[in-house]
This record gives C-alpha cells, structure tokens and sequence, in this order.
C-alpha cells in the first residue's frame, strides 16, 4: 500500500508541475509544487539507483547513480553557458562541489550513523578520493593564482589545457577503479535482499527516473529567478546553493537511503563521486563545450570566495573519510561546515 501510495503521488506531482510550467502559474506556486515533485523523482531515482547496485555492485550503482544525477546539472549548465552566464554556472559547479561533499554526505554519514554504531567502506578508495579531491582543489587554485599575469588569450589556452588534462586523469580514473584494480578498491560484498525489479526494469526505471529528474530540475530553475528577485537573495547565494541543492536532491535522497541500509560504500560513491566527477570532467567539459558554443569560451579561473569553500570542503571530508570509517557525529561536523559556508554565501 505504501508503495503504491508512493508511485501515485510521483505520477502526480510530477504530471501537477509540468501543468504548472507550461500554463505560466504563478512562479512561487510553480517553486513549491516543483519541490514536492523533485522529492518524489529523487526518491524513484534512489530506488531505481539501488536497484542497479543489486545486480552491478555498490561501486557502480554509485557511480551510475552520480552520473545520472549530474546528467541534469550539464544539461541546465550547458544553456547557461550558451548564454553566456559564466558566473552562474562557476557558481553553480561550486555548489554542487561542496553540496555533495558536505550536504549529501554529511547527511548520509550522519543518518547511517543514527540506525549503525559505525559504518565502514574500503580504506584504499578513501586514500585514492583524497587525492583526487585535492587534484581538483590544485587545478583551481593554480590558475586563479598565475591568472593576473596572463592575457585573455592566455587564460582561454592554459584553461583549455587544464579541463583536457582533468577529463584524462577522470577517464583514466574510471580505468583504474572499475578496471585494473577493481578488486582492490571494492567494498566486501554484503547481502540486502532481493532486487525490487529486474535488471533490465532496473535500468529502464533509471534513465526514466533521470528524464523525469531532468524536466522537473530545469522547470524548477525557471522559477529560481522571479522567486529570489522576490525574496532578495542573492545570485551567488542562488547559484552555490539554492540550485545546486536542487540539482543534487537525486544524490541526497539515493546516498541517504543507501546509508541508512548499511551500504556506505554505495553512498560515497554517490557523494564524493559526484563531487569528483563535477570537478574533474563536468567543468572541463563545459570550458570546452564553450569554445564552440560562446563567442567567449569560459575560463577555468573561479573567485576566491569559490576556491576557499572547495577547498575547505576538500579538506574537511578528507580528514572525516580517510580511515574508511564513519559515525554520526562526524557527518554532524560536515554539515555544520556546510551551514557555515551557506550564511557567509548568504551574507556576501
């Protein structure tokens, strides 16, 4: 009864917002009804995404369900960046960085922790994370430091030089986790159960629930900028956290489930995965996709107040996950930082 309940509500909300959208409803009305929608998808995502991981392995579903999760963020990012918006969507990538590495996790680590005394996934992936998350810190930093001296011609060749060398290092990446040294960084295998589908439903639900994540996510940014206007926030308040939030929901509700059913390996896939994925080959790709699409290709040099909540975000989450281990109050401290860093944003 329950599920049923649930997949009506889906059918519903999600039929309700696209009514609300292409009827031009009031855009408060159109945010509110959007939001309950991107629950019940998000939610269908987590299922489908866990589904998957059934048949695939923790690892994969994680990554699939990253992967799925930010195929909206690029799309939405994609047209802003036609348009010209580079600082929306730098913005935009920032929130998305420090939402699944604080908000996503922090929450996932915390729940977990609530249900687990303490939960634990592969020691050596946390080690080869780290590592990868500070490439990602390196690979703004550096630019933003040598970028005064440099012309614009300059920045556009070193930015393009530095988003072909992340998407090699992310490609090679993939390589060397889901392949070379697959076993080596996989979590024991833990039995959950039955799969609620088949594999083929499994993955058929998946990108379904993806499409579904991807309409509601961009009808609800259409409402983000009569809402904000109308509530005064800010736009690098809007663009680090209030979209990146909604672009992430997919990642909140599948990582949290996962947690909460003791499969954390599953759940920091999702949420540092996708951090990664963003930083390390969703950027670059968007700083070379600019170069055809825009008169003026985007650079890869972000603000300082950018940077600085990358980089504390990096370096909190390394330190909480670098032993492989985690309890509630260390997915408390993750999402005390986020909190922090969203009234100084707020503020700003």
């Amino acid at each position: 009864m329950k599920g049923k309940l649930f997949y009506i509500g889906l059918i519903i909300s999600f039929v309700t917002t696209g009514i609300a959208h292409y009827m031009h409803l009031n855009s408060t009305l159109q945010f509110i009804i959007a939001c309950i929608a991107i629950i019940f998808v998000a939610g269908f995502l987590g299922k489908a995404t866990e589904s998957v991981a059934h048949y695939a392995g923790e690892r994969v579903g994680g990554f699939l369900n990253a992967t799925f999760g930010n195929a909206a963020e690029l799309i939405i990012a994609y047209f802003l960046v036609r348009d010209g918006l580079f600082d929306v969507v730098k913005a935009s990538l920032t929130g998305a960085i420090i939402g699944n590495l604080l908000l996503v996790l922090g929450l996932s680590i915390f729940a977990g922790g609530l249900k687990f005394k303490e939960q634990s996934f592969n020691v050596k992936l946390a080690s080869h994370n780290s590592s990868l998350m500070i490439l990602g810190v390196v690979a703004l930093f550096i630019p933003a430091i040598f970028a005064g001296g440099l012309t614009t011609k300059e920045t556009s060749t070193m930015s393009m030089i530095v988003a072909i060398l992340l998407i090699a290092a992310y490609l090679l990446w993939l390589l060397f986790s889901m392949v070379t040294h697959k076993s080596v960084l996989s979590d024991e295998a833990i039995e959950h159960g039955e799969a609620a589908w088949s594999k083929g439903t499994s993955i058929l639900f998946l990108i379904l629930a993806t499409v579904m994540v991807a309409f509601t996510s961009e009808w609800l940014v259409g409402t983000l900028e009569e809402v904000t206007h109308r509530f005064g926030l800010s736009e690098l308040f809007v663009g680090a956290f209030l979209i990146a939030i909604i672009g992430n929901a997919a990642e909140h509700s599948a990582a949290v489930m996962m947690a909460t059913k003791n499969k954390m390996g599953a759940a920091v896939e999702i949420a540092i995965g996708s951090s990664l994925q963003i930083a390390l080959f969703v950027a670059p790709v968007l700083i070379l996709v600019s170069f055809f699409v825009s008169g003026t290709p985007m650079n890869i040099v972000f603000s300082t107040y950018e940077i600085a909540a990358i980089g504390v975000a990096v370096f909190i989450t390394k330190s909480i996950t670098q032993d492989g281990s985690t309890n509630w109050y260390e997915g408390l401290l993750l999402l005390v930082v986020y909190i922090i860093l969203g009234v100084v944003f707020f503020l700003v």
